[in-house]
């Protein structure tokens, strides 16, 4: 449905968010970027969620247009697509377990209660970056210990903000959702078209 002149380069290792794209017909290519050495999108002391998520959305959108061009993996009109999800409790930022225990105690905390996913997602299309943010509301059904520690010991939880996918295993804990699901899932689709269009880089076909 959307034509580019040049397939779209998605800076992510987000199985998800390529599939997003291909639901939405946007022609495009994953690369992968290296990680930066350290922690892996550390969280400042008295930054906010939704400061938290901007920034590392950008930050991975310098160095991916960085490394690609010192690769020269990427040619003139080619735009390049990052993005970052992350899950907000209560001001608190949860990000991906690192073991099964910690998925549960992450769970534990959203269960009964509602979270806000906030996903960033940052285009950069020859020296000019465009830039927007979904949030979305989600509400977990009370998860009993049993079905915490069934969820955790399928591997799902694992690689995911707040521990969980909502297109998995997890679906059946959704109670409620007020937003984007694919904003959710990791890539605002409605967001991310209009910023191609902000770009001028989609036709229609």
């Amino acid at each position: 449905m959307y034509k580019l002149a040049h397939p779209l380069l998605l800076a992510s290792a987000s199985p998800r968010r390529h599939e997003l794209l291909q639901q939405a017909g946007i022609e495009h290519r994953v690369v992968d970027i290296p990680s930066p050495p350290g922690e892996d999108e550390p969280h400042y002391a008295n930054e906010s969620p939704l400061d938290y998520v901007c920034r590392t959305a950008q930050e991975k959108a310098q160095r991916a247009t960085v490394y690609l061009h010192a690769k020269q993996l990427i040619m003139p009109g080619q735009a390049i697509l990052c993005a970052d999800t992350t899950v907000e409790l209560q001001g608190d930022v949860l990000g991906k377990p690192d073991s099964p225990e910690h998925a549960a105690s992450i769970l534990t905390r959203l269960s009964g209660q509602t979270h806000h996913v906030h996903t960033a997602v940052v285009l950069v299309h020859g020296q000019l970056e465009f830039r927007s943010i979904s949030t979305s509301h989600v509400r977990f059904k009370a998860l009993s210990t049993a079905e915490i520690l069934a969820y955790c010991a399928s591997g799902d939880c694992m690689g995911k903000a707040g521990a969980y996918g909502i297109q998995g295993l997890a679906a059946t804990f959704v109670e409620h959702l007020e937003g984007s699901y694919s904003g959710v899932m990791g890539l605002p689709l409605y967001e991310t078209a209009q910023l191609l269009q902000e770009a001028g880089l989609v036709s229609f076909a």
